[in-house]
């Protein structure tokens, strides 16, 4: 009798593991969500260059950054404040972070799209503690269930996905690149102003003192019966016009120090911590092209940008009209099942399933051949975007070049002119110091001198962010 019942029990916890199993297995086939570990892997594709972010992942490794400005270039200005910024730019300025992260998170989503070309394994552990209807038996219960799906990429479809993400990728890494000289462009082209507003304001406030001091002279003139009270009036308003021109240098240079201190990463309220040279200690080491290689053309980020853009495009054609082909898969199903751990792992507490199958798309309605259409219009309309950059990038660097000679021709015809103005001003100081010419007269001449001394210093603060503009259009690779 005992043994007869000791055999029931015994089939009763088979019965139990069998019920247990086959539940588990039917809950997995309903299951989109297990854990997924797929194997960490480079992209297969060996035409594309290294990874540069590989590069980046090392401790302390900034030199991509300056790599992509060109830093070289910026030390020819010979000045250490300003290249001290740039290199402060660079490493602090939140919007250049922010790209980077951008970066990171098109790679991240280039491997997310190879693990698709992986197999997918998942697994489980189950306890339970299971008792039959019209027993008085309970017991525990354990499950391991393990679950694999492989899609076949017969038809390279996954790794033409795979191929696309990576080229978004590449055209962030250009996105990059671009916003890196955008900040190195815009943090010298603010610093040259700024120290161009340093002279100009030197200058204005010179002019206020001469013509305060020329409205004192008029104001005795006029009370001598010398003057009219409209040279009187005259003499005020050029004072007064003087005046608001120094508030509104003053105020345009503040806010060149706040925009200034954002782009390298400060708060504006360290505006007065600022260092820098003069106007007049500032100059440009090297020559001015007479013309530009195709090649650095072709080198700017917009350029490569739209150049990876049209590959892109070309494998999101490719994966759309391999959607339509049939998808190839395979899975696997496995469970260990047991009353007690010990023998969890057996073959005999073991159930497992095999299986694939071709699925076909019968029928969506035309979607899929829409999508096809759609991304082959994209493709052509893409492909009119790369030849219209070219275009412009060839424009962008011919104006700039064009630009940057007119200023500084534009500088050396003034340079003339403030020299021979100079030299009619100081024979004026001659007469003045024998007598001949009065001081009304000479601080007009004094005045005139400045006014065309401020045209020098914007003269040549155009001429030196011309360059900075050409540096910009040609990619940082002047």
């Amino acid at each position: 009798m005992l043994a007869w019942y000791y055999k029931k029990i015994k089939q009763e916890d088979k019965i139990v593991k069998k019920i247990l199993a086959i539940a588990i297995l039917i809950g997995l086939a309903g299951i989109n969500t297990l854990p997924v570990n797929a194997i960490n892997s480079e992209n297969p594709d060996k035409k594309v260059k290294q990874s540069v972010f590989k590069k980046r992942q090392k401790k302390d490794s900034n030199q991509y950054k300056f790599d992509y400005i060109n830093y070289e270039w910026w030390k020819d200005f010979n000045d250490e404040y300003l290249t001290g910024y740039i290199e402060k730019a660079i490493l602090n300025n939140h919007d250049l972070r922010a790209s980077s992260f951008m970066t990171q998170e098109y790679y991240q989503g280039m491997k997310m799209q190879f693990s698709q070309e992986l197999p997918q394994v998942g697994g489980n552990f189950s306890p339970a503690y299971v008792k039959l209807p019209g027993t008085t038996q309970s017991d525990w219960a354990f499950a391991v269930p393990m679950y694999a799906y492989y899609e076949i990429d017969l038809f390279l479809k996954n790794h033409d996905k795979t191929k696309s993400a990576r080229k978004s990728w590449e055209a962030s890494l250009q996105d990059e690149r671009a916003a890196h000289i955008s900040i190195a462009s815009a943090v010298g082209t603010t610093y040259i102003n700024i120290i161009k507003f340093d002279k100009l304001i030197q200058l204005q406030e010179e002019i206020v003192s001469m013509r305060t001091e020329l409205f004192d002279l008029e104001k005795l003139r006029y009370e001598e019966g010398i003057s009219s009270s409209l040279d009187l009036s005259q003499s005020e308003k050029g004072l007064i016009y003087a005046q608001n021109d120094l508030i509104e240098l003053k105020k345009v240079h503040h806010k060149l120090l706040t925009q200034f201190a954002v782009l390298i990463g400060e708060s504006p309220e360290n505006i007065d911590t600022i260092q820098r040279k003069d106007i007049d200690e500032i100059s440009y080491l090297r020559e001015i092209p007479s013309e530009i290689s195709t090649e650095v053309i072709t080198n700017r980020p917009d350029y490569k940008k739209s150049e990876i853009m049209v590959q892109k495009a070309g494998f999101d054609v490719k994966v759309a009209r391999k959607d339509l082909l049939p998808s190839i898969i395979i899975g696997g199903m496995g469970i260990f099942n047991a009353t007690d751990l010990a023998h969890l792992f057996t073959t005999k507490n073991m159930l497992s399933a095999i299986g694939g199958g071709i699925q076909p798309t019968l029928f969506t309605g035309g979607r899929k051949m829409a999508n096809l259409k759609l991304k082959k219009a994209s493709y052509e309309r893409i492909l009119e975007n790369y030849y219209q950059t070219n275009l412009t990038a060839i424009q962008e660097v011919n104006d700039s070049l064009f630009v940057l000679k007119s200023d500084d021709e534009r500088y050396e015809q003034l340079v003339k002119q403030y020299q021979l103005e100079s030299e009619s001003f100081n024979m004026n100081v001659d007469r003045f110091n024998e007598g001949i010419l009065s001081k009304y007269d000479l601080l007009r001449y004094r005045e005139s001198l400045l006014t065309i001394e401020k045209q020098l210093e914007q003269y040549k603060t155009d001429r030196i962010v011309s360059f900075i503009g050409l540096y910009k259009a040609t990619g940082s690779q002047i």
